[in-house]
């Protein structure tokens, strides 16, 4: 890897000279190298910063969920903020370039998001996808659908939200066809409604082999002692090998060790955090999570002989990550009188609804399979808002040109006739 300062300071120096052929070339290559340099540092920072922020989103939705199975996807949540973030604006784009750390909105940023959509769709078993659902009635602007394509190769979709069902079953059929099957009623009946103006879509689906089966031979029943202290009877998968394996302490002085499951290909793999002691609850690890913990554990394995022994399970999670975002600062997003999303449409004021995952994964002696489905619900601030008088109530009846009040009561139980 090239230093920061002496790349700086050769390019600085041949950019200073006098423009003879040979100089002429050196410049064209230090611009070169500095735009390679700049690319793969911007790269690199969209990377650590989406971990990053999912992580963070998890580490919250963890403390509303402590004795709760969970399941999210950290990659799954940061695409769907930067589809909403390439069409925000004003004070909502720096809210939101503040809390992911990016803004896909820079220059150069669409294509490294590409890229890493590129990059990971060309793995074996991972198929990613991205789509936009919008109403007819809204007229898209021209950077918004710019952006979008760049970033996500994703081009919009025209439904009909004035009829709320159907626009349902055309998105729950794509998230379908788009999971693999495993997610196949991403959206219930009632999340959509004649309001709604646009849902962007994100789906990733991943069905990877371990590298060296578990022999289901060796699965037997076996305790597993849960975070709210009972044991429960569980199938228990069991293999004798070499993994990458490390020990480490928090910043609290919590003792645990991280040990690494390669899956066929080794460039993906499952990473398995643990406690030393079973009273530990899991939010004393999620806390420390992170892009550059993860390259701490990775850079301190060690290769050792174990028996590894991991039950064999299913989970799916449903979650509305609006209460979580709105806790990391992202509560302008959802905000009827804050957000401002005018860069997606000029037409009318938008902000967000909802902003749901469902995640199912299931882990066996073969492998694992996962899938993730993502939507941002995004309705109009026209709506008409309801307005519903279920609590006691005071009114009255003026007569208008006279100030008179004529009548003047106070209603806490209602009395039909």
């Amino acid at each position: 890897m090239l230093d920061r300062q002496l790349l700086k300071s050769f390019c600085k120096d041949k950019l200073l000279e006098e423009p003879t052929k040979p100089t002429l070339r050196m410049q064209g290559l230090c611009v070169l190298m500095i735009l390679t340099f700049c690319g793969s540092a911007m790269s690199n920072l969209l990377k650590e910063q989406q971990v990053d922020f999912g992580l963070r989103v998890f580490s919250e939705a963890a403390q509303s969920h402590p004795h709760q199975n969970l399941i999210l996807s950290p990659y799954g949540i940061s695409s769907m903020l930067g589809m909403a973030q390439l069409g925000a604006s004003g004070a909502t784009l720096q809210t939101l370039k503040q809390h992911l750390g990016y803004s896909l909105q820079a220059r150069g940023m669409p294509r490294q998001q590409r890229l890493i959509q590129r990059d990971l769709a060309s793995e074996e078993g991972l198929e990613l996808a991205s789509a936009i659902m919008m109403d007819r009635k809204v007229l898209l602007e021209k950077v918004f659908r710019r952006s979008l394509l760049k970033a996500f190769q994703s081009v919009p979709h025209q439904v009909d939200f004035s009829h709320p069902d159907t626009a349902l079953e055309i998105i729950n059929s794509w998230m379908s066809d788009n999971t693999g099957g495993m997610i196949p009623n991403f959206l219930e009946s009632g999340v959509l409604s004649d309001q709604t103006r646009l849902v962007l879509l994100n789906a990733l689906h991943f069905h990877g082999l371990w590298k060296n089966p578990f022999d289901p031979r060796l699965t037997a029943e076996a305790t597993f002692h849960t975070s709210n202290g009972s044991a429960v009877s569980v199938s228990m998968m069991r293999s004798t090998q070499k993994f990458n394996y490390g020990e480490f302490v928090t910043k609290d002085g919590i003792e645990y060790d991280v040990i690494e499951v390669p899956y066929e290909g080794d460039s993906l793999s499952m990473i398995i955090i643990s406690s030393f002691e079973l009273d530990v609850p899991l939010s004393a690890l999620t806390k420390e999570l992170s892009s550059n913990k993860i390259q701490e554990w990775r850079g301190q394995f060690r290769k050792v002989n174990r028996e590894l022994v991991i039950p064999r399970f299913s989970l799916e999670t449903e979650v509305d990550l609006k209460s979580a975002l709105s806790k990391l600062g992202l509560g302008d997003i959802f905000s009827q009188t804050n957000a401002d999303f005018s860069r997606i449409t000029t037409e009318e004021p938008l902000y967000v609804s909802k902003i749901l995952q469902r995640v199912k994964v299931e882990v066996n002696e073969e492998g694992t399979k996962g899938s993730s489905a993502g939507g941002v619900i995004i309705y109009s601030r026209m709506a008409i808002a309801e307005h519903i008088l279920n609590r006691p109530f005071l009114f009255l009846v003026q007569h208008k040109p006279t100030g008179a009040v004529l009548f003047m009561g106070q209603v806490n139980q209602p009395q039909n006739h």
